[in-house]
């Protein structure tokens, strides 16, 4: 059996700059992976692929990531082994952690770890780009820019990527989840009220990235405004913490969680 740690991740920089022609939308991110997540285990079958979860919401059929991956995989690889896979869920669904493309990507990474590395890195970060637009970020298992829909990823650069490592972040998400799709679409259908200029994203990144300014200056994402104009229990929340305990907390992703460093 192979077991892979699957890592949530947050947004602490998100800017999305607008919506392509393809029907995705561009961003600027600085997204980083944490110490919490899933676990995923994968034991050879004698053919196909199945999944089990211990979480009752989570789909265990082929609506999961996990066994879209397995079959990229191997299509991509001609590998003819079955696998079962195992999944202990803690990424809540719906919450903007990235928990699907996290599993898809340690699928990616179990499957290559049992077929012998029949594919090398580039040829996982295609596969990975075809079942998510942020599941390529995973495979670097560091912060990371993410750029495009959020398939072109680089390394955060040494001296930033060291004012982040070590830090400690509080994660809350309520009852309820919000939906990615929806979250951009409702941004494209008040376009361009939510948009940010990409040169305006990028001057502000590059400041970031090329000062010694703490984190806590980089923090920042423009899909709150369309996330806290329905669900308005967000901005109260995160205006009393503000208030009452001096805590600046941010959305990640499209939410519904949040954080706090």
């Amino acid at each position: 059996m192979v077991s892979v740690f699957s890592p949530a991740k947050v947004n602490l920089f998100l800017a999305v700059t607008g919506r392509r022609a393809d029907g995705f939308h561009d961003l600027v991110s600085v997204a980083a992976p944490l110490d919490f997540g899933d676990e995923l285990h994968a034991t050879p079958a004698q053919a196909g692929f199945t999944l089990a979860c211990d979480d009752p919401a989570v789909p265990v059929d082929g609506r999961n990531l996990v066994l879209k991956a397995a079959e990229a995989f191997a299509a991509a690889s001609g590998w003819k082994g079955g696998v079962h896979f195992t999944l202990t869920k803690r990424i809540p669904v719906g919450a903007g952690l990235g928990g699907g493309s996290s599993n898809a990507v340690a699928a990616l990474r179990a499957l290559n770890q049992l077929a012998g590395g029949a594919l090398a890195e580039d040829r996982l970060a295609g596969i990975a780009t075809t079942l998510g637009s942020d599941c390529a970020l995973f495979l670097h298992r560091a912060p990371v820019v993410m750029r495009g829909r959020g398939e072109r990823i680089e390394a955060l650069p040494g001296p930033a990527a060291a004012r982040l490592r070590g830090r400690r972040v509080l994660l809350f998400k309520p009852s309820f989840g919000i939906s990615t799709p929806w979250a951009y679409g409702r941004m494209a259908a008040e376009a361009p009220a939510h948009y940010w200029p990409a040169a305006e994203a990028e001057a502000r990144l590059a400041a970031w990235l090329g000062g010694d300014a703490p984190l806590e200056e980089l923090l920042a994402n423009n899909m709150e405004g369309v996330a806290f104009g329905k669900f308005i229990a967000l901005p109260i929340l995160l205006a009393r913490l503000r208030r009452e305990f001096g805590v600046t907390a941010r959305l990640s992703g499209s939410g519904s969680a949040c954080f706090a460093l």
